[in-house]
């Protein structure tokens, strides 16, 4: 995926933490949001604790980190996430890919320093960033019902399991809990806020009701994500997606 990819991901990714509910607008129920009630309450709670604490700090942290630097700890975090993609890849036989991320972890925690370059791109290895909800659906768990979780975001029930099994699968989870640890959890989450800053102010122009196009726009690309960019016909609707154009050239 290009970097116009990236910034469509970034735009509905950035929504979790928008403020609230369309005003006067009549609601259709979706069928596969029964928790609706439930989830826009988390979702105002998400907003307002993001406008809050985690804005503000994502604001600082861009204003007085180098572009270089940050794209370095970006760099780093997402090396990481290539060991248990790796490993999603392998439980669900892809080892093409596997070897992909093998390749990757291997390149950029070397010549890279510790992925702080991510020189395995440069060389043509592309990264798939497969997850645990990923595989849930590759062995044919269906999604279940659309849940939002406090903090984290949007998710399923199918993904809600699969992020506690990235959690364990996470080379973070094994160091032992100090400082260190939450230092470096902490910087990994202000890091991923700042770079949706921008998306943020995109998203608030254009959707009536962030949550709802929050909603669509995950489940659909989820779906695409656990059939690797070709789901079934009809599932999810009409794919807000077919009008992204991922492998045109990127235009910032």
């Amino acid at each position: 995926m290009d970097t116009r990819g990236f910034k469509w991901l970034g735009i509905f990714g950035a929504a979790l933490l928008l403020a609230g509910c369309a005003s006067g607008a009549a609601r259709v129920s979706d069928p596969r949001d029964p928790l609706e009630p439930y989830n826009r309450a988390v979702y105002r709670f998400n907003s307002d604790f993001d406008k809050a604490f985690i804005q503000p700090a994502a604001r600082a942290y861009r204003k007085v980190t180098p572009e270089p630097v940050d794209r370095g700890v970006t760099n780093f975090f997402a090396n990481v996430a290539d060991m248990t993609s790796a490993v999603n890849n392998v439980l669900q036989f892809k080892m093409s890919r596997a070897g992909s991320d093998v390749g990757r972890v291997f390149i950029n925690s070397t010549v890279g320093i510790l992925g702080v370059f991510d020189v395995a791109t440069n060389v043509g290895l592309p990264s798939y960033k497969e997850d645990f909800g990923q595989t849930l659906g590759y062995w044919g768990l269906e999604s279940g019902a659309y849940f939002m979780l406090p903090i984290v975001g949007p998710s399923s029930i199918r993904d809600t399991f699969g992020f506690a099994g990235d959690v364990a699968l996470d080379p973070f989870f094994s160091l032992k809990k100090n400082q260190v640890y939450w230092g470096a959890i902490a910087l990994r989450a202000i890091d991923q806020r700042a770079d949706l800053l921008d998306a943020s102010d995109i998203l608030e122009e254009a959707a009536l009701d962030p949550y709802s196009f929050l909603r669509e726009t995950y489940l659909q690309r989820r779906e695409s994500l656990v059939h690797d960019g070709n789901p079934p016909s009809g599932a999810g609707g009409d794919d807000v997606w077919d009008e992204i154009d991922f492998d045109s050239p990127a235009e910032i």
